[in-house]
């Protein structure tokens, strides 16, 4: 898979070592984030990506800030992208089990190394159960209904 990466300056650290087990695991990293300490606007980095995803030109994103809050509120902006937050591996696996996300927002300041990589890995190898259960079918199609409503198409 592609994955879009994004981070500010409180999330380097962890992106940096998201992008090497990526990496290690036969994914492509395209990286939109800051690569200094000095502070950064996290928008200038997670819109873009967010607009990667969106577009297909990245299959899926993790985004990594201070809390992960920032991220998902510019990502969930654009059209067609679905981002929640995951602050331990339950999360990450209904986020992608249940909810069908395109896009993991981890905060770098809230969660340690360890964990955040479990969250990756649960989350980046967790299928979608709406592919053989209603349920989370229909409850996903709900979802993209008003995302279509409401977000105009990224052109």
């Amino acid at each position: 898979m592609k994955i879009a990466l994004a981070n500010d300056h409180a999330g380097l650290a962890l992106k940096n070592e998201i992008a090497t087990w990526l990496t290690a695991q036969g994914h492509e990293v395209i990286d939109f984030g800051t690569d200094s300490s000095d502070p950064a606007d996290l928008p200038d980095h997670v819109y873009p990506a967010a607009r990667a995803v969106a577009t297909g030109k990245a299959d899926r994103g993790i985004f990594v800030d201070g809390v992960g809050y920032g991220s998902a509120m510019i990502a969930n902006k654009v059209n067609g992208v679905y981002a929640a937050v995951c602050q331990d591996s339950f999360c990450a696996e209904l986020a992608r089990s249940h909810s069908d996300t395109n896009v993991l927002c981890i905060g770098g300041k809230i969660i340690g190394s360890a964990i955040a990589m479990e969250i990756v890995r649960v989350w980046m190898t967790t299928e979608w159960l709406g592919t053989s259960d209603e349920k989370y079918a229909r409850r996903v199609a709900k979802v993209v209904e008003i995302n279509d409503e409401n977000l105009k198409p990224v052109e």
